[in-house]
């Protein structure tokens, strides 16, 4: 029997493939999406989160929440936090599997493409206009939304099966469009922390800074966000 933490870690690293993937078909030099843009880009994530879910839940989980905001959202929300650090980890590891299998995809294309942001686009976020608070609160509105508007979602007693991946990962396609030109809004750590390790980690040619100034941004944004979406759940939710 698969355990809900192997389905976690398969999840993630299926979300972060195709997500940040769509990222490189669109960002790396001499591929045939290259230029292909926004719209691409928060399609390619909504259909990733969809993908990820359905592997999650395939491969063990009983939840899908594949994103670390997610986790502790639910924890604060439901008051149980027994799958905090289980679920957390998971995710995490998965989420730096994803990202090698990216590097790993694109593999002659990193050489060829000479702007290092580019690049690290491919792995993790970075705002479009540094300013600390700004860009804290770019990544708490789109986290807290994702987590109440998901569980708003997810919630309903009579939600046909099946339904909810579809629903959340159109609800991930409309939060990158709306309000991710900002930061890249990355909603989740273990797409963003992780694969800023990778990128940090793997031999990319010419691949520059992996931007450590944005991390802590990031990460805190993404939690405090997860922590406000669960709260509104809680408070808010019939």
């Amino acid at each position: 029997m698969l355990s809900p933490m192997f389905g976690e870690f398969m999840g993630t690293m299926v979300l972060v493939l195709l997500g940040n993937g769509v990222i490189a078909d669109v960002a790396l030099a001499r591929s045939k999406a290259e230029g292909g843009g926004w719209i691409v880009i928060s399609a390619g994530w909504g259909f990733a989160a969809m993908a990820g879910i359905f592997t999650a839940l395939a491969c063990g989980s009983k939840d899908g929440h594949i994103n670390p905001a997610v986790t502790l959202g639910v924890a604060v929300a439901s008051g149980n936090f027994s799958k905090l650090a289980p679920y957390v980890t998971a995710q995490m590891l998965g989420g730096f599997a994803g990202a090698v299998l990216v590097w790993l995809h694109f593999l002659p294309h990193w050489a060829g493409t000479l702007d290092p942001i580019r690049k690290l686009s491919c792995f993790c976020s970075h705002p479009a206009i540094p300013n600390t608070a700004a860009n804290l609160i770019g990544e708490i509105i789109p986290t807290s939304l994702l987590v109440f508007v998901a569980g708003c979602i997810l919630s309903r007693p009579n939600l046909p099966a099946g339904l909810g991946p579809f629903l959340v990962a159109a609800l991930v396609w409309g939060l990158i469009l709306a309000l991710a030109g900002t930061t890249g809004s990355s909603m989740n750590p273990a797409r963003d922390l992780s694969s800023r390790i990778a990128h940090a980690i793997l031999p990319i040619p010419g691949k520059g800074s992996s931007d450590w100034g944005y991390a802590p941004i990031s990460v805190l944004g993404t939690l405090a966000g997860g922590v406000l979406g669960g709260l509104a759940f809680r408070l808010l939710h019939v």
